[in-house]
C-alpha cells in the first residue's frame, strides 16, 4: 500500500501514529484465521521470533500479560543503506493504547551501531470480516538520521511492514489448519 494512501486511519482507542512524522506507512491484509489466533500470535511478542524471522530476538520487561504501560526490547537486523552501515536494530517499545482482540499502539525508539530512530509509533487494528480478520497497520518514524533520507526510509519501513503482514498471515493460517 502506498505511503501516501488516504485510505482509513489507523487508531487505537483513538489514537494514532505521529501526524508530524514524514515517514510513515500503512498497509492491510485479510488472514483466514480467527480473531483469537490472529490477536495471540502478535500479541504474545516473546514469540516473534518463531514465525517473523525479521525479529532475532524479543525480551518483555514487564510480566504478565500485555497491556497499556508493558515494555518490551526487540532486534531486527538492517541492511546497508546509503545513510547508516548494516546493523542490528535495538528496538525498545512501550505499549500505550491496548484493546483485546480489536487494537494495540506502541512506541519507543530504536538504536543501532550508526543508526538511530527517535521515535517509532506503531498501531495495529484487527476486525473480524467474511472469511478471516481484515488487519490494519501504521507506522512513522521520526529522526534527523532517518529524515535526512525519507524517501529510503519509508523504503525501508514499507518493507518491514509488508514483510511482517504476510508472515502473521502465514502463521495464523498454519495455526488453524493444524
Amino acid at each position: 500500500m502506498s505511503p501516501n494512501d488516504s485510505g482509513p486511519v489507523v487508531t487505537c482507542d483513538g489514537q494514532g501514529v505521529d501526524p508530524a512524522a514524514r515517514i510513515r506507512y500503512r498497509g492491510e491484509t485479510v488472514v483466514r484465521a480467527s480473531l483469537r489466533t490472529v490477536w495471540t500470535l502478535q500479541t504474545d511478542v516473546e514469540r516473534w521470533p518463531t514465525w517473523h524471522a525479521p525479529v532475532t530476538s524479543v525480551e518483555r520487561l514487564d510480566t504478565g500479560d500485555l497491556r497499556a504501560g508493558s515494555a518490551f526490547r526487540w532486534t531486527t537486523p538492517v541492511p546497508e543503506t546509503p545513510a547508516s552501515p548494516a546493523t542490528t536494530l535495538v528496538i525498545t517499545s512501550t505499549v500505550e493504547q491496548l484493546t483485546p482482540h480489536r487494537c494495540i499502539r506502541w512506541s519507543g525508539p530504536g538504536t543501532g551501531d550508526g543508526l538511530r530512530i527517535d521515535r517509532g509509533v506503531h498501531v495495529w487494528t484487527f476486525a473480524e470480516v467474511p472469511g478471516g480478520v481484515l488487519v490494519r497497520t501504521e507506522e512513522t518514524w521520526t529522526g534527523d538520521q532517518v529524515e535526512a533520507d525519507v524517501q529510503t526510509s519509508t523504503a525501508y519501513l514499507g518493507y518491514g511492514l509488508d514483510a511482517w503482514l504476510a508472515d502473521l498471515t502465514t502463521a495464523a493460517e498454519k495455526a488453524e489448519n493444524r
